[in-house]
């Protein structure tokens, strides 16, 4: 007979929800305001989980009623906050929090060491990592992924949906003048055997992953992202689509333009559409605007 494993008595559901009443004296000083929140347990320097919101006595309000989340109420010993100006700031800081204290219970916004891309290089898409390249500066990469498998999947999945050529793509080896299986079942339109130019091809291609293409930073140094909420506001410093930190005035965010700014996945995903649409209030950090 089988037995089903025994689990931590720490992380055993309870046979009915408890409203975590130890938690309700960390409400009071919770503002209905954006910023970022912490989950606190016994362990000082590893925090259960980390979160955002535009309303963070509204969010943690719903963690406390919520009996899904029993694992981490049980766990939790104190709440505290940091409020930030605006719901932009308070995704920065806390992918920031995320990738520097490594909750326990966060699975996503974590640092990721092989992010790589596909790049167009002499007519042909290669496969690169931030490592080797510079992506905030690099021309022509294509989607953001977390692994090669993923990268790989992705590109199968816009030759699917567009009838590109797995051969042409490096997808598939193909022996010299011979046809991919793909164009016979029409799954491929078929310039593995000459029905279209590689140009024509190529012109797919691109239009199928401009939607997923990486924008290279458009100034010439970092820059501050200024957001207001009533009377607080901040100047949230930011270069190469790097989060360096966030001051109360332009004087006191240009201090975090020394440090070393690489790309960052979660702040170019954060950042891209805001200073790209034209709609931030945007203040020069650097020389040389």
């Amino acid at each position: 007979m089988h037995l089903p494993r025994r689990r931590r008595a720490d992380f055993a559901p309870t046979a009915e929800f408890v409203y975590p009443a130890h938690l309700k004296a960390a409400l009071g000083d919770l503002p209905a305001a954006p910023g970022v929140y912490v989950f606190h347990g016994d362990d000082p320097a590893m925090p259960l989980y980390i979160g955002k919101s535009v309303n963070l006595r509204q969010r943690v309000l719903s963690h406390l009623r919520n009996p899904d989340e029993d694992r981490l109420l049980r766990q939790t010993r104190r709440i505290s906050h940091i409020c930030t100006a605006g719901d932009i700031g308070a995704q920065l800081l806390e992918a920031q929090m995320i990738k520097t204290l490594h909750p326990l219970l966060n699975q996503k916004l974590r640092r990721n060491r092989q992010l790589c891309a596909w790049q167009r290089q002499g007519g042909q898409l290669q496969l690169v990592y931030s490592k080797d390249v510079d992506f905030a500066q690099a021309p022509d990469l294509y989607g953001l992924f977390a692994s090669r498998h993923a990268a790989i999947e992705r590109l199968r999945q816009v030759a699917d949906e567009h009838r590109l050529c797995y051969a042409h793509l490096g997808l598939e080896k193909l022996p010299p003048g011979r046809a991919c299986f793909r164009a016979a079942l029409r799954q491929c339109a078929g310039m593995c055997r000459g029905d279209e130019t590689p140009a024509a091809h190529d012109e797919r291609l691109l239009g199928a992953l401009r939607q997923v293409q990486v924008v290279c930073w458009p100034y010439p140094g970092a820059v501050g992202l200024v957001e207001r909420t009533g009377d607080f506001s901040q100047v949230h410093v930011v270069n190469n689509w790097c989060y360096l930190g966030s001051a109360a005035t332009p004087t006191e965010a240009a201090r975090f333009t020394r440090q070393a700014a690489g790309f960052d996945a979660d702040g170019y995903q954060i950042l891209v559409r805001p200073l790209m649409q034209g709609g931030a209030e945007i203040v020069p950090l650097s020389p040389g605007f």
